[in-house]
């Protein structure tokens, strides 16, 4: 995430911004599922206000904040994902956040944490990708993709 980008993290209420996550078509079913709830952590940590304030229900029980805006887990073919990423990550309009095949084969965060800083950015294979900004530019990455099922 870029430095201009933390100005848009009170917009999270503004139906100018949207959020999706986009996960390789070539990953089985549990490993997507694990790269999408990877990244949507990420993005309710580092998106500020994307994540709505706690509730309280009939009976005065209070229920943790959830997301307020949709969020789409779309499917792409991997150099599609990877297209994604590089195209974002260079933007200051939006929050971007790769999940590569290096990390979801790695057990702990400290193997994490090594093999990163061992391995060139351009040797990195993204496996997923999430994604917040101006609602026209995410629509031009990932428009057209179908929903993960």
């Amino acid at each position: 995430m870029s430095a201009a980008f933390t100005t848009l993290g009170a917009m999270t209420d503004q139906p100018g911004f949207k959020c999706a996550i986009v996960v390789s078509d070539e990953l089985p079913t549990g490993l997507a599922v694990n790269a999408a709830s990877v990244l949507s952590l990420t993005m309710g940590h580092r998106v500020d206000g994307l994540v709505g304030v706690d509730v309280k229900d009939a009976d005065g029980v209070t229920h943790p904040g959830i997301i307020h805006t949709p969020l789409p887990i779309l499917v792409a073919p991997r150099e599609r994902v990877n297209t994604i990423a590089r195209a974002s990550a260079g933007r200051d309009d939006m929050f971007f956040v790769g999940f590569s095949s290096l990390a979801q084969a790695c057990r702990t965060y400290e193997e994490y944490i090594d093999k990163m800083g061992a391995t060139p950015t351009a040797e990195l294979t993204s496996v997923g990708v999430g994604l917040y900004g101006p609602r026209k530019q995410v629509n031009k990455l990932v428009g057209s993709l179908p929903l993960l099922r």
